[in-house]
């Protein structure tokens, strides 16, 4: 035969507050649905004005004496509580950004850019310069782009691991710094171009669009006197 019910007749009780007839002490202290204190009541009048709101009373500080309830929607309630501890989750990862010595700067700006909306959603950057070849003997511009980068996000982020050499590999480690908190899961990391307008993170950059045309344009007419003559 299966075990019978601790309580026959009763839902067993999953939720983390205890609501409505579950709240079983003689008294409370009662916080109505408008955030107003109403002080201690009886708890039988607490969910008779609960009920009439069409509301839960819910004990949120089970630890005070009287328990302290409040009037709410128990739904959105729960919903609002898992989203804090969605939040207080966060977990960090370590995101690369990669570039050459001889970057240009709009590229590197970029960059700079997506490292930034990285730290800002609590993970750590670990910047990476490659050289190849003959650029083995400037390793100066790769040391004076890290120290650009330490410079230009000084206000978000601290160095964690400093600079490094791992073979053709110039590294660098920066975490955000105590006191940035990071946004919320949702918000997706977006860049800012130059003139000042938000883009999706991946978004292809716009060139600009007037100095390739005049250039072809030149060499056509270039050719079109050499045939003339």
């Amino acid at each position: 035969m299966p075990p019978r019910p601790r309580f026959p007749g009763k839902p067993e009780r999953k939720d983390e507050h205890r609501i409505n007839d579950f709240i079983r002490v003689p008294v409370v202290r009662l916080v109505d649905q408008n955030g107003a204190m109403v002080g201690e009541v009886p708890t039988e009048q607490a969910r008779r004005m609960a009920r009439e709101a069409g509301l839960d009373l819910v004990e949120v500080a089970p630890e005070a004496r009287p328990p302290v309830c409040k009037i709410l929607d128990y739904g959105k309630f729960k919903y609002a509580e898992s989203k804090k501890k969605k939040a207080r989750h966060h977990v960090a990862e370590l995101k690369e950004v990669r570039m050459r010595p001889r970057t240009d700067d709009h590229d590197f700006h970029t960059k700079l850019r997506h490292a930034r909306d990285f730290l800002e959603h609590g993970h750590k950057v670990l910047f990476t310069i490659f050289f190849r070849g003959r650029e083995m003997a400037h390793k100066e511009l790769g040391k004076s782009r890290m120290e650009q980068i330490k410079k230009d996000l000084d206000d978000i982020a601290k160095v964690e691991h400093d600079l490094s050499m791992q073979g053709p590999r110039m590294q660098i480690t920066l975490m955000p710094k105590p006191g940035v908190k990071p946004k919320p899961v949702g918000d997706k990391p977006a860049t800012k171009p130059e003139d000042g307008t938000s883009r999706p993170e991946g978004a292809p950059v716009p060139q600009p669009a007037a100095t390739q045309p005049q250039a072809t344009e030149s060499k056509e007419s270039t050719n079109a006197q050499a045939e003339n003559q």
